[in-house]
C-alpha cells in the first residue's frame, strides 16, 4: 500500500541557514525508494480556509518505506534542523 508523508509549512521560514542545512541531510539520507510527488515554496491558493505556506509531499510504496525513513538516523538528524528553521506539521497517509 502507498504511503505519503507530507509536510505543511504553516509560515515563512525563520533560519534559512537552518533549513539549508536540513535540506542536505534530508537529501543525503532520502530513502532509495521514495518518489517527491508535490514540491512547492510558490504560492498556493485554498480553496477552503487559510493557504500554508509550503508542502512537501513523499510518496514510498509502502507505509513500512516510510516509517523506515522517517526513523533513520540520517533523517533523525536532519529533523532538528528542519525544527530550528521553520515551523512544520508532518504526518503519515496511507494510499491505496
Amino acid at each position: 500500500m502507498t504511503a505519503y508523508v507530507i509536510f505543511i509549512r504553516e509560515e515563512p521560514y525563520t533560519d534559512q541557514a537552518a533549513i539549508a542545512e536540513y535540506t542536505r541531510l534530508a537529501i543525503a539520507g532520502m530513502h532509495p525508494k521514495a518518489n517527491p510527488v508535490v514540491m512547492t515554496q510558490a504560492p498556493i491558493e485554498a480553496f477552503e480556509g487559510e493557504a500554508p505556506d509550503g508542502v512537501v509531499m513523499v510518496a514510498f510504496p509502502t507505509i513500512e518505506d516510510a516509517k523506515e525513513w522517517y526513523n533513520s538516523p540520517g533523517y533523525q538528524a536532519a529533523i532538528p534542523w528542519r525544527q530550528k528553521g521553520s515551523n512544520y506539521r508532518v504526518f503519515l497517509v496511507p494510499g491505496r
